[in-house]
């Protein structure tokens, strides 16, 4: 099928596409209100919940049950979709005794979800509702009901669920983030269950996951001459060398920008030795850091390479910033 664009008017294109975005937006407000006991009760039964939230839908209720799902399990909650319609063709056998189903239904009355219904009371199977039909089928059968009623679709035929759905969805944000609040989740929880994203990068990856250790650590000692200490950071690429003592306790750094300092003030390096040069008392880290802890102590500090030690001072390792980008902390 083709259209005429020549009659394509621009301008009720963005009053269509505003006058959605206000209808969407009152209707997810309208929820506020309705906000209460019954909300609480359905975040109660949930973290009573010894298994999974299962969560069903059909159509573009469906849609929303599956981001529903993913944002429950990505936020402590353990939780997976399982379609109505397959549910009565074998499917409802994922559904276990100690499980809770999460059915959302704009009109309460879709055929193949209240269908299932009398099976999940028969198991016993808790049942929390999103529905705007609060005479309905499933609201009736449900243990607590929670009201995603809106006054219109954003749809100018007010057919296709539009704000209907924007409204189950912000209810099951809703729901994800007090059950979040109420299990104490944290970022470092969230992480665990997102170690391939940039937080879980930030918050599970440790120093001693990126740093450099053994031969590949620069070091010298303080009796080191200048030539040596400079074939040393060239030889192992840091941009800088750790200077230590006998025992391997670090005494000092010296980093390229050190080098480029005393050039410009025309010291004569030829005839000095690694202590003399070094900067003491530098930033160091332990290995059980997070790599992300370095990375704040760069920018703080405005440096570009961090030394690893041990509860002792002894030098055990040693990264910069190439480092965490090629680990993509940074």
């Amino acid at each position: 099928m083709s259209f005429d664009v020549s009659h394509f008017n621009a301008e009720q294109a963005q009053a269509l596409a505003r006058k959605t975005i206000e209808i969407e937006a009152a209707a997810v407000l309208g929820l506020a209100s309705r906000v209460g006991p019954e909300f609480a009760r359905a975040v109660q039964i949930m973290l009573a919940c010894r298994g999974r939230v299962v969560v069903m839908g059909m159509g573009k209720s469906g849609h929303i049950g599956r981001k529903i799902a993913a944002t429950l399990a990505s936020t402590g909650t353990p939780a997976m979709f399982v379609h109505p319609g397959e549910a009565s063709h074998g499917d409802l056998g994922m559904v276990t005794s100690v499980d809770l189903v999460l059915a959302i239904s704009n009109s309460g009355e879709s055929a193949e979800l209240t269908a299932i219904l009398p099976v999940l009371s028969r198991q016993g199977i808790p049942l929390v509702a999103i529905t705007g039909g609060l005479q309905s089928a499933l609201a009736r059968q449900a243990h607590v009901t929670l009201d995603s009623s809106v006054a219109q679709e954003a749809c100018p035929l007010n057919l296709a669920p539009t704000a209907s759905t924007t409204a189950q969805l912000a209810l099951g944000d809703a729901l994800a983030v007090a059950l979040l609040d109420a299990r104490g989740f944290k970022a470092e929880d969230f992480a665990r269950s997102h170690p391939g994203g940039a937080l879980g990068r930030k918050l599970l990856t440790h120093v001693s996951d990126v740093m450099r250790s053994g031969e590949q650590v620069p070091r010298v000692l303080s009796s080191t001459s200048f030539t040596d200490l400079m074939r040393e950071m060239s030889v192992k690429g840091l941009g800088a060398s750790a200077v230590v003592d006998g025992a391997g306790r670090v005494l000092g750094i010296f980093t390229d920008g050190d080098l480029r300092r005393l050039i410009e003030k025309g010291v004569d390096l030829r005839s000095s030795l690694a202590g003399e040069v070094m900067h003491v008392g530098p930033r160091t880290l332990r290995a059980d850091a997070l790599a992300v802890e370095a990375v704040e102590l760069m920018e703080l500090h405005s440096i570009t390479s961090v030394l690893v030690v041990d509860d002792d001072g002894v030098l055990c390792g040693a990264l910069n910033t190439n480092d965490l980008m090629r680990a993509k902390v940074i």
